[in-house]
């Protein structure tokens, strides 16, 4: 028999989270099983049905703590910065620090099927991490640093495009290697879109 890790009385959700964390790291969403994470976690191959009905709601967990996280780097990205316009360009780079920094909730977050009305706390912290975007750009609007218009369209925009360059730069895609060169891209690109904002809402001269 394998020796069973031990662990402390009510930590045994978060054993399973990071022991899904790590298979995930080791065998992506497909390699992905209750029995596989209970044996990484050191715990009888039921202790999963304490906390997670099946496979999908201990992954939905493991996306909401992921929009979570999500929104506290846009937010602790952007709320240094002196105006709306600014804080909107920063929380750009914090999606892809984010990104970056937890690739594996990131892979979660965006390649499992999700039926979110399913996962009620999932879809919550996923809006609240685009809500924090919206919010950027309304403030923008109301600064008048980006023109009126739909801030929901412009912020599905946005993430659009940062989320590309999380792909690109978690996939190796990006010909830099350091964070530094892949986050001033990122500044780069949320400036091209910012002017591509005004330009295509604003009256011809």
């Amino acid at each position: 028999m394998p020796k069973r890790r031990p662990y402390h009385h009510g930590s045994l959700k978060q054993a399973l989270l990071d022991a899904s964390l790590a298979l995930i790291r080791k065998s992506g969403p497909g390699g992905f099983t209750l029995r596989e994470v209970a044996r990484m976690a050191g715990v009888s191959h039921n202790a999963p049905y304490r906390h997670f009905r099946d496979k999908e709601e201990l992954l939905a967990a493991l996306a909401a703590e992921g929009f979570h996280r999500l929104t506290e780097a846009m937010v602790k990205a952007g709320e240094p910065a002196p105006s709306a316009l600014d804080r909107f360009r920063r929380s750009g780079r914090g999606y892809v620090e984010f990104a970056l920094r937890y690739p594996q909730h990131f892979a979660i977050m965006f390649e499992f099927p999700w039926r979110f009305d399913l996962h009620p706390l999932t879809k919550q912290e996923g809006e609240r991490a685009f809500g924090t975007l919206v919010q950027y750009l309304e403030a923008c609007q109301a600064e008048q640093s980006l023109p009126p218009g739909d801030a929901r369209t412009f912020a599905l925009v946005a993430w659009s495009m940062v989320h590309g360059v999380a792909k690109l730069a978690i996939s190796g895609r990006l010909p830099w290697a350091e964070l530094k060169d892949v986050l001033d891209f990122t500044d780069a690109a949320t400036e091209a879109l910012v002017v591509g904002l005004v330009k295509a809402v604003s009256p011809p001269s």
